[in-house]
């Protein structure tokens, strides 16, 4: 078959082989590129936080790209099927290998991150933007142009709609980042060859074009196949301990490291990158959480019954929970299945909860904390909230005024609501939000904090509609707290003393922005 062009076409002619090839091809293309721009925006949002601000400027600097491409197309006039395959090689190498090289800096070089995010974005991007154009101009040789547009314009629109589903609910979760990223270089390089056979007979150097493809597809099947190792040495370098267990659902990446010996952290459960507990002293942290409510409700005089746990699929919090016997349910709203499921079947990470899941108590429900407030008409006698910090918009919605009316609602008559609230000596202006936002809908807010070694001073606040009130009694089997040092928790020292704070609200987010002010401090 030539590719050769003709002097005309027949106005409904069917298509062309040619033609048919180079419109899969966009399909692909168009797939490809929004595939390398959602990963890394991704991996900017694990590594740097606040994902608006990532996807925005990832976004915006891959369309600048695209931008500079398309206008550099113009300066290629010959032999376009020869830059057009060599420019789905580079595509193929460059985007392909893109999250592998930014975990890899993230382990290894955290410096040079941020410049080489940066660096690969503005450089697939504009690759990216070369190759349309260039299929146009080859196509345009065959077909009317307005036929050219709408048909070029169609695939590109359904290659990028097909990836936008595909890569939160199938690549990322059963793939990962790195070989799904490998596996899109593959078809990019896989067009390359098609290219190759199409055009065969007007590629001046065909034998260099050939061995140029089957370099490309050896390097990118190699690290397909080394993926594992290659993920391996990024997370170990990144976390140190030895991993355990892995696992990418479509809310997050999970990873379990350990540590054993004596004075080590033990098992850590780290949520994309961030550390969410230690098995050394996590007891510390679940006891502060879960006890000052639960002991103050049951000695007003009457045991809590029902209770809400809202985040916390690790089933800690439900284990300290448990250990009040009048406790009659207890429902557990964690979004993501993936950490219900591993918190109740791992053997070693359920014995780390007592087993608390399987309890005939327990309750699970995964979705979005937010909308179950929304839809259950249930009251609760305690409930227990545990986020993970307000790190971006997705997050920091669960810690706005609206999202505590809702919580309000949800409260018995005498219930009482504790929120995990971050630091309030490292972020102490986002922990003051936390509780200005809480008195906003009507609510009393009870501060208190403790010292967590992992953590550092950490925060918790109790919401309530009638005043707080010591408990009398705690459970005989605690490891932390007693009668004697609860008081000393609400007792808040001079640098870590109520400030003026804003309502976070979801117009504003302002909780967002200051978290990721006082953190960074600590953290660049």
């Amino acid at each position: 078959m030539s590719a050769a062009p003709v002097s005309a076409a027949l106005p409904n002619s069917p298509p062309r082989p040619v033609e048919i090839a180079l419109l899969a091809s966009v399909f692909i293309i168009a797939a490809c590129g929004l595939l390398y721009e959602l990963a890394a925006g991704a991996i900017a949002s694990y590594v740097l936080g606040d994902s608006v601000l990532q996807f925005s400027t990832i976004i915006g600097a891959y369309l600048f790209a695209m931008g500079v491409g398309s206008w550099l197309s113009r300066f290629f006039e010959r032999q376009l099927p020869a830059h057009f395959l060599r420019i789905e090689l580079l595509v193929a190498l460059a985007g392909g290998a893109l999250p592998a090289m930014l975990f890899l800096a993230n382990a290894y070089t955290p410096g040079a991150f941020r410049f080489l995010l940066y660096a690969l974005v503005f450089l697939v991007g504009m690759l990216v933007g070369l190759e349309i154009p260039l299929v146009m101009r080859i196509l345009k040789r065959n077909v009317a142009l307005k036929d050219l547009v709408s048909q070029v314009l169609t695939f590109d629109y359904l290659g990028a709609l097909a990836v936008s589903v595909a890569f939160p609910l199938v690549l990322v979760p059963h793939l990962g980042m790195i070989r799904t990223g490998l596996l899109f270089g593959l078809m990019n390089a896989t067009v390359a060859l098609w290219a190759l056979w199409l055009f065969r007979h007007e590629l001046r150097h065909f034998g260099a074009h050939a061995l140029a493809c089957g370099l490309t597809l050896a390097v990118l099947l190699g690290g397909f196949a080394a993926a594992g190792t290659l993920t391996t040495l990024t997370e170990d370098k990144f976390y140190n301990d030895r991993i355990v267990f892995t696992a990418a659902s479509p809310y997050q990446r999970i990873v379990v490291t350990n540590a054993p010996g004596e004075g080590r952290a033990g098992h850590r459960l780290f949520l994309n990158g961030n550390l969410q507990f230690a098995e050394r002293d996590e007891y510390r942290y679940h006891e502060a959480l879960v006890h000052p409510a639960m002991a103050s409700f049951t000695s007003g005089g009457g045991a809590p019954r029902k209770v809400a746990v809202l985040g916390g699929g690790d089933g800690m919090a439900v284990r300290e929970i448990l250990k009040y016997p009048g406790v009659q349910s207890i429902t557990l709203v964690e979004l993501d299945p993936a950490m219900t499921t591993l918190f109740t079947q791992n053997p070693t990470l359920a014995g780390l909860n007592g087993h608390a899941l399987s309890s005939p108590k327990v309750k699970v429900i995964n979705t979005d904390a937010f909308k179950w407030l929304e839809e259950t008409r249930d009251s609760f006698d305690v409930i227990v909230v545990d986020f993970p910090d307000p790190t971006n918009f997705n997050i920091g919605k669960l810690y706005t005024n609206s999202f505590y009316a809702l919580l309000d609602q949800r409260l018995s008559a005498s219930g009482y609501a504790v929120i995990q609230t971050t630091s309030p000596l490292v972020a102490r202006q986002s922990f003051w939000t936390v509780v200005q936002t809480i008195e906003s809908v009507g609510l009393r807010a009870t501060p208190y904090h403790t010292h967590v070694p992992s953590f550092g001073e950490w925060g918790f606040v109790i919401a309530s509609r009638r005043p707080y009130r010591l408990p009398t009694a705690l459970p005989e089997d605690l490891r932390f707290m007693n009668l004697q040092s609860l008081p000393l928790l609400f007792d808040f020292p001079q640098d870590m003393a109520r400030v003026p704070a804003e309502v976070n609200r979801l117009s504003n987010q302002v909780l967002v922005h200051s978290y990721e002010a006082e953190w960074g401090r600590v953290t660049h």
